[in-house]
């Protein structure tokens, strides 16, 4: 797979110049979200080189990453003149990058295309490291493909169109980023005052969260090894996304992701030894920002049952990413249906 190029840039309309002038091409499209296409259009269409620019515009939210929308980008490509060598620039959240990445990976069998990512969430995690893909048959993330960006731009400016609940939802990678690096950074994550955002700063954790994933990704970009550890928290936090679809009242992926890395650090705990005080205080940091997610005993097994479709298991074993501490990952573990029912029991009655 081919290393991105990835940007982060307080001069946009430079950046997206220069990358746009690199990529031979014969029409430039844009994908945006209802609220994206609102909220962040304005701060490109005054660009003289996109004045020729196609929007094409989805539905906004998780629920509308669909086959539905897929189909609908595909067909506006199709209608307006989109060549083999046209490019798409995805401006937007991890949903809009995610579908869109997609939708290039696989119109005309594969066009260029360019993230700029304008939530937190899809700067340090969705729209770097190549992962692209849509929901499907009610699971997360079903159906997709590894196929990087020609380059993708971060201006962190975005940042402040965001409000609580998606600077929340992004930090939340960004803990899951520190777990698997050091402590040092684990505690940094954990002084910053998401109630009181100090940007600059923010810049500077989000230059060292994408640095982190990258590392990983350069190291195994197919997933096959040492990348899973990004997937700390997903496995419980992805079924519980795909739960909370399934009674149409969708969250936010970083408030799934807080409440996996509860349940898979409890884990740690138990089964590699993850250290208790590093447990709480990371569980006490959650709490704080992101409540908890409601379930009873009676969803255990459907979540069971979700986490089953998980794409990291193999031989139908539930596959985990734990920590046996801070940045000593253990990829490839496994839980017994009892130990994941306990796991499940501490999440629900021990926060």
């Amino acid at each position: 797979m081919e290393k991105q190029k990835i940007i982060l840039s307080t001069n946009l309309k430079e950046r997206l110049k220069d990358a746009i002038n690199s990529l031979s091409h014969d029409k430039i499209f844009i994908l945006t979200d209802e609220i994206t296409f609102q909220l962040c259009k304005p701060a490109i269409e005054s660009y003289d080189y996109l004045s020729n620019a196609l929007y094409i515009t989805i539905g906004a939210t998780d629920i509308h990453k669909t086959i539905e929308s897929l189909t609908h980008v595909w067909y506006e490509l199709s209608n307006k003149g989109g060549s083999r060598n046209s490019l798409l620039i995805n401006l937007g959240g991890g949903m809009v990058t995610d579908l869109g990445g997609f939708a290039a990976s696989t119109f005309k069998r594969g066009i260029k295309y360019i993230n700029i990512p304008t939530t937190l969430l899809s700067m340090i995690d969705a729209s770097v490291g190549g992962k692209t893909g849509i929901n499907f048959n009610g699971l997360k993330n079903e159906i997709g493909v590894f196929n990087p960006a020609s380059c993708v731009l971060l201006d962190t400016n975005f940042l402040r169109t965001l409000d609580y609940t998606n600077i929340c939802s992004g930090y939340a990678e960004m803990l899951k980023h520190s777990l698997i690096s050091s402590v040092d950074h684990w505690s940094n994550l954990l002084h910053f005052d998401l109630n009181d955002v100090d940007y600059s700063q923010l810049q500077k954790l989000v230059a060292l969260s994408v640095k982190i994933k990258e590392r990983f990704v350069k190291e195994d970009p197919y997933e096959q090894g040492i990348r899973k550890a990004l997937n700390l928290g997903h496995t419980v936090g992805h079924a519980f996304e795909s739960l909370a679809l399934s009674q149409n009242k969708p969250i936010l992926h970083g408030y799934a992701v807080a409440w996996g890395c509860i349940c898979e650090l409890y884990l740690s705990a138990i089964k590699v030894g993850f250290p208790h005080d590093k447990l709480y205080q990371t569980i006490q940091f959650i709490k704080e920002y992101y409540g908890t997610f409601t379930i009873s005993c009676k969803d255990y097994s459907h979540i069971y049952e979700l986490m089953k479709h998980d794409k990291k298991n193999n031989s139908n074993m539930i596959n985990f990413t734990l920590l046996g501490d801070i940045g000593d990952i253990r990829i490839n573990q496994t839980a017994t249906k009892e130990e994941i029912f306990e796991m499940l029991d501490f999440f629900r009655e021990g926060l």
